[in-house]
């Protein structure tokens, strides 16, 4: 009982107070140390982010923008080169609609290299997404999308196209200043 505590403590601590401290070495070391999350070289994560639970790995270049929630309880992988925008919400864990004792379930989620998910979009539990995903913004990803460079979008998201892209030369960077997009 008392190590959990602790650990809820250390969660507490990072989502009210650590998450709007100013510095990306400030927070990245108190995710990777105290959180005990995994983080990628010259990833980020922007101020206003929300964590629970430390089953998180984040590759190499990737952007986490400012207050998206990441549910770890279960599990998020999330690849190299991957721009999730703000206030994306990223579930691993939810209910059983139809079990009388309201049961939790847990399911991984596990985003692609190269994906982008657009600004307040919803992935809930159990999703894949393949290499080069789009997600458009506000939209609600229920199922998985594996093909390479699928754009989905929708309420729930459907295929709506494919990214014309054959070979990705980019590495995303992006450290803005505080909370703004002023780098």
């Amino acid at each position: 009982m008392r190590s959990k505590f602790l650990i809820a403590c250390s969660f507490y601590l990072y989502n009210h107070f650590i998450t709007n401290f100013p510095l990306y070495d400030v927070r990245h070391w108190y995710i990777k140390k105290i959180l005990r999350i995994k983080i990628g070289k010259e990833s980020s994560v922007h101020m206003g982010c929300f964590f629970t639970g430390r089953n998180i790995k984040i590759g190499k270049n990737s952007v986490i923008n400012r207050k998206v929630y990441l549910d770890g309880r279960y599990g998020i992988e999330i690849g190299d080169n991957v721009s999730i925008s703000p206030e994306c919400y990223i579930l691993s864990l939810s209910h059983e609609v139809h079990d009388s004792k309201f049961a939790a379930v847990g399911k991984q989620v596990s985003i692609g290299n190269y994906a982008w998910i657009g600004s307040r979009a919803i992935i809930l539990p159990g999703v894949l997404l393949g290499k080069g995903c789009v997600v458009g913004a506000g939209s609600v990803v229920t199922k998985s999308f594996l093909k390479p460079n699928f754009i989905v979008a929708g309420m729930p998201a459907k295929f709506i196209a494919a990214r014309r892209i054959e070979e990705y030369e980019y590495k995303l960077k992006y450290f803005p200043f505080f909370d703004t997009d002023i780098t």
